[in-house]
């Protein structure tokens, strides 16, 4: 409160505690009113739509990163081209690399092959021909699980946002779903029975919804078989009237018959979703 006016006639003043009593009941209510509290970065105009910030969605958006892995798979393919790595199997592995040093090589450059579009028998009769059945077996398996984990991991985050919606047609909403429902058991078939192009089945697995352990492990499991025959006949490919010659094509060839006529078969099954 204020004292009253002073006995000389002069104005009246406030007294000491009742000063100390407005700054304190003055000095909150300074700080909580909203039109003195500072604004949040948030609520800058411009902050979140500046030039850099625009660059930066159009360089992460789906279509921008579909590019990249188009050309980042065009670039792999015109170095296979570049290289022919098909030569090694008639001029032989270098002489300066030799035993685990040549397998670990062969295995890495056998995984990016196959996501450059190299087929794998050729990969596979390489691996027979280079390192012998055994080791050609598991040299060629490395680099097949390999090549698959990139593959799968490239479409995964460059493709799949892009590509999921321009999954409207019959049969690709078909295979989509028996992919992303029955992954490990899809994979495997497609594996075992060739037919589907791997680098076909590696990214059509990525763009669906398939998880990584079950198309790995299907990979693994389902392509013992098939990669055997390739490393025995390749091992085996100087004497073609062999028994182990002659299985191994056996081998080769069932498989992709009884593939193909799964596929007949199912084509109806197909149609009809």
């Amino acid at each position: 409160m204020l004292d009253a006016t002073n006995r000389s006639g002069g104005t009246a003043t406030a007294s000491p505690r009742a000063a100390a009593t407005e700054l304190t009941v003055a000095v909150p209510a300074a700080v909580t009113a909203p039109h003195l509290r500072s604004p949040l970065p948030s609520a800058v105009p411009g902050a979140r739509s500046g030039p850099a910030a625009r660059c930066t969605r159009v360089l992460l958006s789906p279509w921008s990163r579909l590019s990249l892995l188009a050309a980042l798979l065009t670039a792999a393919a015109a170095c296979v081209l570049l290289f022919e790595p098909q030569r090694l199997i008639t001029h032989g592995w270098p002489p300066q690399l030799g035993g685990a040093a040549a397998a670990a090589v062969f295995a890495a450059a056998y995984g990016l092959c196959t996501v450059a579009f190299v087929p794998r028998p050729l990969l596979n009769l390489a691996a027979g021909a280079l390192f012998g059945s055994q080791m050609g077996l598991g040299t060629a398996l490395a680099g097949t699980v390999l090549g698959a984990g990139v593959a799968f991991g490239l479409g995964r985050l460059l493709g799949q946002d892009a590509l999921r919606p321009l999954l409207r047609g019959r049969w690709l909403k078909a295979a989509d779903g028996q992919l992303s429902r029955h992954g490990f058991r899809s994979m495997m078939v497609a594996r075992l029975f060739p037919g589907v192009p791997f680098w076909a089945a590696n990214y059509c697995a990525a763009v669906s919804r398939m998880g990584w352990l079950p198309f790995l492990l299907a990979t693994a499991l389902g392509s013992v078989p098939n990669t055997a025959a390739y490393a025995v006949a390749g091992a085996r490919a100087s004497a073609p009237t062999s028994p182990a010659f002659l299985v191994a094509m056996a081998l080769i060839a069932v498989p992709a018959l009884v593939g193909t006529a799964v596929a007949w078969r199912k084509r109806h099954h197909l149609r009809a979703r």
